[in-house]
């Protein structure tokens, strides 16, 4: 290989580099309120965790409370929640934003956090929270779902 090749052929390798590596960081970018809807998600997964019934629905958004009821709400904790045993540990697996909802519904702006957890009686589980940015600019969990 002459020099004049092989310095040519250098020169690719590092342009591909860069741009695998300027590639690579704007996938790994996190849309900057990703934080706070962890955060809300966390919070509420408090109350929830400490089975509390009326605390986890009353800090859950509108679309939630209205529809589910306390005493629905405490039938599902009792019939999914508790059977599983406490909590060992629980990992956030992604964050994903969106404007409509897989189910439908009126475009908004909404968040879908899944979770790892794993529980005494249930080693690993997966877990989908999804929160909506209300008219009042807070965030709120509007669905759990528990696969």
């Amino acid at each position: 290989m002459t020099t004049r090749t092989s310095r040519g052929l250098r020169t690719w390798i590092v342009v591909l580099a860069t741009l695998a590596s300027v590639a690579a960081g704007q996938a790994l970018a996190q849309d900057p309120r990703a934080s706070t809807v962890q955060k809300a998600a966390r919070d509420w997964y408090v109350l929830f965790d400490a089975g509390d019934i009326a605390g986890s629905r009353n800090a859950a958004g509108a679309k939630f409370r209205e529809s589910v009821d306390a005493e629905a709400w405490g039938q599902a904790i009792a019939r999914t929640r508790i059977p599983v045993g406490d909590l060992e540990q629980r990992a956030m697996l992604s964050t994903k934003f969106d404007t409509v909802l897989k189910d439908g519904g009126p475009p908004g702006d909404f968040a879908v956090i899944v979770f790892r957890s794993s529980y005494t009686k249930r080693p690993e589980t997966y877990e989908t929270i999804t929160l909506e940015h209300e008219r009042d600019g807070v965030w709120r969990v509007i669905g759990f779902e528990n696969q």
